[in-house]
Protein backbone atom coordinates (compact mmCIF):
# COMPACT_ATOMS: atom_id res chain seq x y z
CA UNK A 1 0.00 0.00 0.00
CA UNK A 2 1.20 3.49 -0.78
CA UNK A 3 -0.14 6.48 0.21
CA UNK A 4 -0.33 9.46 -2.73
CA UNK A 5 -1.88 12.43 -0.63
CA UNK A 6 -2.97 13.36 2.65
CA UNK A 7 -5.52 16.34 4.17
CA UNK A 8 -7.02 16.78 7.58
CA UNK A 9 -11.19 16.91 7.17
CA UNK A 10 -13.06 19.19 10.35
CA UNK A 11 -13.24 16.92 13.64
CA UNK A 12 -9.92 15.68 13.14
CA UNK A 13 -10.25 13.09 10.53
CA UNK A 14 -7.41 12.05 8.18
CA UNK A 15 -8.14 11.60 4.60
CA UNK A 16 -5.26 9.23 2.76
CA UNK A 17 -5.60 8.18 -0.86
CA UNK A 18 -4.04 5.15 -1.93
CA UNK A 19 -2.63 2.95 -4.34
CA UNK A 20 -2.72 -1.05 -3.82
CA UNK A 21 -0.72 -2.10 -6.75
CA UNK A 22 -3.22 -0.67 -9.41
CA UNK A 23 -6.04 -0.35 -7.47
CA UNK A 24 -6.91 2.88 -6.13
CA UNK A 25 -8.65 3.81 -2.05
CA UNK A 26 -9.12 6.30 0.15
CA UNK A 27 -8.77 5.77 3.90
CA UNK A 28 -10.09 8.24 6.79
CA UNK A 29 -8.89 7.58 10.04
CA UNK A 30 -10.72 9.54 13.40
CA UNK A 31 -8.38 11.33 15.97
CA UNK A 32 -8.61 8.55 18.41
CA UNK A 33 -6.30 5.94 16.95
CA UNK A 34 -6.42 2.63 16.82
CA UNK A 35 -9.73 2.54 15.56
CA UNK A 36 -11.90 -0.75 14.78
CA UNK A 37 -11.91 -0.60 10.77
CA UNK A 38 -15.43 -0.06 8.15
CA UNK A 39 -15.03 -1.08 4.78
CA UNK A 40 -17.01 1.27 2.77
CA UNK A 41 -18.23 -0.35 -0.53
CA UNK A 42 -19.57 1.63 -2.94
CA UNK A 43 -22.00 1.08 -6.21
CA UNK A 44 -19.64 0.61 -9.69
CA UNK A 45 -19.73 4.14 -11.15
CA UNK A 46 -16.26 5.30 -9.49
CA UNK A 47 -14.84 6.56 -6.63
CA UNK A 48 -15.02 10.31 -8.00
CA UNK A 49 -18.68 10.38 -8.66
CA UNK A 50 -19.59 8.44 -5.13
CA UNK A 51 -16.91 10.30 -3.30
CA UNK A 52 -19.71 13.35 -1.27
CA UNK A 53 -21.90 10.37 -0.45
CA UNK A 54 -18.60 8.13 1.10
CA UNK A 55 -16.69 10.95 2.84
CA UNK A 56 -20.44 11.97 4.33
CA UNK A 57 -20.65 8.53 5.56
CA UNK A 58 -16.77 8.37 6.51
CA UNK A 59 -17.05 11.47 8.70
CA UNK A 60 -20.19 9.85 10.44
CA UNK A 61 -18.29 6.66 11.13
CA UNK A 62 -15.19 8.55 12.51
CA UNK A 63 -17.54 10.74 14.78
CA UNK A 64 -18.37 7.41 15.95
CA UNK A 65 -14.79 6.66 16.43
CA UNK A 66 -14.54 4.50 13.16
CA UNK A 67 -11.78 4.53 10.41
CA UNK A 68 -13.37 3.50 7.34
CA UNK A 69 -11.59 2.61 3.79
CA UNK A 70 -12.74 2.47 0.44
CA UNK A 71 -11.32 0.81 -3.19
CA UNK A 72 -12.13 1.43 -6.30
CA UNK A 73 -13.98 -1.52 -8.30
CA UNK A 74 -12.92 -3.20 -10.74
CA UNK A 75 -13.94 -1.87 -14.11
CA UNK A 76 -14.77 1.76 -12.59
CA UNK A 77 -13.03 4.71 -12.54
CA UNK A 78 -10.18 4.93 -14.05
CA UNK A 79 -9.92 1.61 -14.02
CA UNK A 80 -9.78 -0.40 -17.54
CA UNK A 81 -13.59 -1.58 -18.67
CA UNK A 82 -14.36 -5.21 -19.57
CA UNK A 83 -15.82 -6.11 -22.75
CA UNK A 84 -17.90 -8.97 -21.13
CA UNK A 85 -19.12 -6.56 -18.21
CA UNK A 86 -20.05 -3.66 -21.23
CA UNK A 87 -22.20 -6.09 -23.37
CA UNK A 88 -23.72 -7.32 -20.01
CA UNK A 89 -24.72 -3.45 -19.14
CA UNK A 90 -25.81 -2.86 -22.47
CA UNK A 91 -28.37 -6.07 -22.37
CA UNK A 92 -29.67 -4.71 -19.13
CA UNK A 93 -30.51 -1.42 -20.22
CA UNK A 94 -31.90 -2.98 -23.52
CA UNK A 95 -33.97 -4.97 -21.71
CA UNK A 96 -35.20 -2.07 -19.04
CA UNK A 97 -35.90 -0.15 -21.59
CA UNK A 98 -38.07 -2.49 -23.82
CA UNK A 99 -39.93 -3.31 -20.42
CA UNK A 100 -38.96 -7.00 -20.62
CA UNK A 101 -37.74 -8.48 -17.31
CA UNK A 102 -34.50 -9.61 -16.83
CA UNK A 103 -33.16 -12.84 -17.14
CA UNK A 104 -30.73 -15.06 -15.18
CA UNK A 105 -28.34 -14.96 -17.70
CA UNK A 106 -27.88 -10.96 -18.33
CA UNK A 107 -27.45 -10.80 -14.19
CA UNK A 108 -25.15 -13.47 -14.10
CA UNK A 109 -22.76 -12.13 -16.64
CA UNK A 110 -23.15 -8.51 -15.21
CA UNK A 111 -22.73 -9.56 -11.08
CA UNK A 112 -20.71 -12.83 -10.54
CA UNK A 113 -17.53 -11.47 -12.55
CA UNK A 114 -17.34 -8.50 -10.64
CA UNK A 115 -17.98 -10.71 -7.18
CA UNK A 116 -15.09 -12.69 -8.37
CA UNK A 117 -12.61 -9.99 -8.76
CA UNK A 118 -14.07 -7.77 -6.78
CA UNK A 119 -13.34 -10.10 -3.52
CA UNK A 120 -10.31 -11.11 -3.27
CA UNK A 121 -8.82 -7.46 -3.68
CA UNK A 122 -11.27 -6.54 -0.56
CA UNK A 123 -9.10 -9.15 0.85
CA UNK A 124 -5.81 -7.60 -0.10
CA UNK A 125 -7.11 -3.96 0.96
CA UNK A 126 -7.50 -5.67 4.52
CA UNK A 127 -4.61 -7.25 4.78
CA UNK A 128 -2.37 -3.96 3.83
CA UNK A 129 -5.05 -1.59 6.23
CA UNK A 130 -4.68 -4.15 9.20
CA UNK A 131 -1.21 -3.79 9.30
CA UNK A 132 -1.57 -0.12 9.87
CA UNK A 133 -0.42 1.10 13.57
CA UNK A 134 -3.88 3.45 13.65
CA UNK A 135 -5.90 0.43 12.40
CA UNK A 136 -7.08 -1.81 15.34
CA UNK A 137 -10.05 -4.02 14.52
CA UNK A 138 -12.30 -5.60 14.71
CA UNK A 139 -13.64 -5.14 10.92
CA UNK A 140 -17.21 -4.44 9.37
CA UNK A 141 -18.17 -3.88 5.61
CA UNK A 142 -21.01 -1.34 4.68
CA UNK A 143 -22.57 -0.82 0.93
CA UNK A 144 -23.53 -2.41 -1.88
CA UNK A 145 -23.35 -4.23 -4.62
CA UNK A 146 -24.93 -6.81 -2.16
CA UNK A 147 -23.65 -9.88 -3.60
CA UNK A 148 -19.60 -8.53 -2.93
CA UNK A 149 -21.06 -8.14 0.70
CA UNK A 150 -22.74 -11.57 0.25
CA UNK A 151 -19.50 -13.37 -0.50
CA UNK A 152 -17.35 -10.82 1.75
CA UNK A 153 -19.00 -12.42 4.52
CA UNK A 154 -18.79 -16.04 3.16
CA UNK A 155 -15.07 -16.07 2.96
CA UNK A 156 -13.72 -13.43 5.37
CA UNK A 157 -13.76 -14.75 9.00
CA UNK A 158 -12.20 -11.07 9.70
CA UNK A 159 -15.52 -8.89 8.92
CA UNK A 160 -17.17 -9.46 12.22
CA UNK A 161 -21.00 -7.69 10.94
CA UNK A 162 -22.06 -6.29 8.28
CA UNK A 163 -24.35 -3.39 6.88
CA UNK A 164 -25.69 -4.41 3.60
CA UNK A 165 -27.50 -2.24 1.16
CA UNK A 166 -30.19 -3.61 -1.15
CA UNK A 167 -30.59 -2.18 -4.62
CA UNK A 168 -28.51 -4.48 -6.96
CA UNK A 169 -29.84 -7.21 -8.94
CA UNK A 170 -28.48 -10.62 -7.71
CA UNK A 171 -27.62 -13.78 -8.84
CA UNK A 172 -29.58 -17.40 -8.08
CA UNK A 173 -25.91 -18.24 -7.06
CA UNK A 174 -25.72 -15.91 -4.59
CA UNK A 175 -28.59 -17.45 -2.62
CA UNK A 176 -27.43 -20.23 -2.26
CA UNK A 177 -23.44 -18.35 -0.41
CA UNK A 178 -26.41 -16.12 1.53
CA UNK A 179 -27.26 -19.44 3.35
CA UNK A 180 -23.45 -19.77 4.66
CA UNK A 181 -23.15 -16.45 6.11
CA UNK A 182 -23.50 -16.38 9.85
CA UNK A 183 -22.61 -13.27 11.06
CA UNK A 184 -24.91 -10.45 12.57
CA UNK A 185 -26.33 -8.38 9.43
CA UNK A 186 -28.20 -5.59 9.31
CA UNK A 187 -29.75 -4.88 5.44
CA UNK A 188 -31.00 -1.23 4.34
CA UNK A 189 -34.03 -1.41 1.56
CA UNK A 190 -35.81 1.31 -0.17
CA UNK A 191 -39.26 -0.02 -0.78
CA UNK A 192 -39.61 2.20 -4.20
CA UNK A 193 -36.41 1.95 -5.37
CA UNK A 194 -36.85 1.90 -9.26
CA UNK A 195 -33.96 -0.72 -10.10
CA UNK A 196 -34.25 -2.95 -7.43
CA UNK A 197 -36.05 -6.32 -7.59
CA UNK A 198 -37.99 -5.88 -4.35
CA UNK A 199 -39.03 -9.33 -4.18
CA UNK A 200 -35.34 -10.60 -4.44
CA UNK A 201 -34.00 -8.01 -1.74
CA UNK A 202 -36.67 -10.05 0.32
CA UNK A 203 -35.98 -13.51 -0.89
CA UNK A 204 -32.52 -13.05 -0.45
CA UNK A 205 -33.03 -11.38 3.43
CA UNK A 206 -34.67 -14.72 4.20
CA UNK A 207 -31.70 -16.84 2.87
CA UNK A 208 -29.29 -15.39 5.14
CA UNK A 209 -28.46 -17.58 8.02
CA UNK A 210 -27.32 -15.39 10.62
CA UNK A 211 -28.83 -16.10 13.46
CA UNK A 212 -28.94 -11.93 14.32
CA UNK A 213 -30.35 -10.08 11.03
CA UNK A 214 -32.35 -6.44 10.69
CA UNK A 215 -33.83 -5.94 7.55
CA UNK A 216 -34.41 -1.76 7.89
CA UNK A 217 -37.11 -0.95 5.27
CA UNK A 218 -38.22 2.93 4.09
CA UNK A 219 -40.12 4.26 1.42
CA UNK A 220 -38.47 6.56 -0.98
CA UNK A 221 -36.19 6.08 -4.29
CA UNK A 222 -32.70 4.53 -4.53
CA UNK A 223 -30.72 7.43 -3.04
CA UNK A 224 -33.53 8.68 -0.36
CA UNK A 225 -31.81 6.19 2.48
CA UNK A 226 -33.19 9.04 5.56
CA UNK A 227 -30.29 10.09 7.72
CA UNK A 228 -32.23 8.09 10.87
CA UNK A 229 -31.51 5.09 8.96
CA UNK A 230 -27.73 5.62 8.49
CA UNK A 231 -28.04 6.38 12.62
CA UNK A 232 -29.37 2.97 13.03
CA UNK A 233 -26.63 1.41 10.97
CA UNK A 234 -24.23 3.06 13.15
CA UNK A 235 -25.48 1.74 15.91
CA UNK A 236 -25.51 -1.51 14.82
CA UNK A 237 -21.56 -1.18 14.35
CA UNK A 238 -21.65 0.62 17.77
CA UNK A 239 -22.55 -2.65 19.36
CA UNK A 240 -20.42 -4.98 17.38
CA UNK A 241 -17.83 -3.27 16.47
CA UNK A 242 -16.72 -2.10 20.42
Amino acid sequence: MRFTSERHLDGGVLEREFTLGEIPGILWTPASAPAPLILLSSPPLGLRKTYPRLVGRARHSAADGFATATIELPGSGDRPRWPAAEQALADLRRAMEAGEPVNDEIIDALILPLVDKAVPEWQAALDALLSLPDIGGPVGYSGGVISIGTRLAVVEPRISAAVLFAGSFVPRAVFEEARQVTIPLHVLLQWDDEGNDRQAALDLFDAFGSKEKTLHANMGGHTGVPQFAGDAAGQFFARHLK
